[in-house]
C-alpha cells in the first residue's frame, strides 16, 4: 500500500506547481463544508477535515478566511457533491469526484475529457468496487516503532503503518481519521505532511510508454476542469 501513496505523492507534487488552481479549489470546498454546518472547525467535523487538508496544501489563511467569511454571509450558492467512474487507456480505472453547481456541465465536461483521451465513462460501481476508501496520514521527524507505540497507547487500531521517505504514513478506515490525527496531537505533532481521505486502489497496474503518455494527458485534463476536487486511479506512474 505504500507504494501507492508514494506514487500518487509524486503526481501531486508535480499537478500542484499550479497553486491557483489547488486554491481555488479548496476556496470552494471549505465554503461547502462551512455551509453545511457551523462555520466553527471545532463544531463541524467536515470543516475541520478540510482545514487540515488545506494545511498539507500550504493554503493562504486569506483564502481559507474569505471562504468561511462567504459561507457566514448571505451567499445562498449550492453545490452538489458528484463521482464519475471511468477507464482510461490500457483497461486502466479512474475515479473523479467533483462539486459542481452545474450538473449537467460538469457530466459534459468530464465525458469529454475521458472520450478525448482514451477513455470512456462507466456506470456507478463499475471501478469504485477495486478500491478502498481510506484514511492517510503523515508525519516526520518519527520511527514507525514511535508511531506504532502512540497509536497504541491511543487505543487506535489501523490498517498499516509504513515509512515512506522522509515520513511515516499511516493508513486506516475512514472514520479513524480524526482519531489518528488526535492520537499524534495529543502526544505533540503539530503538523502533518499527509491529511487526506482517498481511494486507493486494490492492485496498480503499469502501462506501456505510449499508454502512459495517453494516461497522464487524461489525468492532467480531469484535474484542470473547475469543478473536479480529486481524482483516483489505479496506474503505476513512472
Amino acid at each position: 500500500m505504500g507504494r501507492k501513496w508514494n506514487n500518487i505523492k509524486e503526481k501531486k507534487a508535480s499537478k500542484d506547481a499550479n497553486t491557483s488552481r489547488i486554491y481555488a479549489k479548496f476556496g470552494r470546498v471549505i465554503y461547502v463544508a462551512a455551509k453545511q454546518g457551523e462555520p466553527d472547525p471545532e463544531l463541524n467535523q467536515s470543516l475541520k477535515f478540510v482545514l487540515e487538508r488545506a494545511k498539507t496544501y500550504n493554503v493562504p489563511k486569506a483564502i481559507i478566511d474569505r471562504a468561511i467569511d462567504k459561507a457566514k454571509g448571505a451567499s445562498d450558492e449550492t453545490y452538489d457533491e458528484l463521482r464519475y467512474e471511468g477507464f482510461g487507456p490500457n483497461g486502466s480505472m479512474i475515479i473523479v469526484d467533483a462539486l459542481t453547481n452545474n450538473v449537467n456541465r460538469t457530466a459534459a465536461e468530464v465525458r469529454a475529457a475521458f472520450n478525448k483521451n482514451g477513455g470512456n465513462m462507466g456506470v456507478s460501481g463499475s471501478v469504485s468496487y477495486m478500491f478502498d476508501a481510506t484514511a492517510v496520514v503523515g508525519l516526520e521527524g518519527k520511527n514507525v516503532e514511535e508511531v506504532l507505540e502512540i497509536l497504541m497507547e491511543a487505543d487506535v487500531d489501523v490498517r498499516d503503518i509504513l515509512e515512506e521517505e522522509e515520513s511515516v504514513i499511516v493508513y486506516g478506515e475512514p472514520d479513524q481519521f480524526h482519531a489518528i490525527q488526535e492520537a499524534f496531537k495529543n502526544a505533540g505533532v503539530t503538523e502533518f505532511s499527509v491529511a487526506e481521505l482517498t481511494m486507493l486502489a486494490q492492485s496498480d497496474v503499469s502501462l506501456p510508454e505510449d499508454g502512459q503518455a495517453k494516461f497522464e494527458k487524461l489525468i492532467d485534463t480531469l484535474e484542470d476542469l473547475e469543478d473536479v476536487q480529486q481524482v483516483y486511479h489505479n496506474v503505476e506512474l513512472g
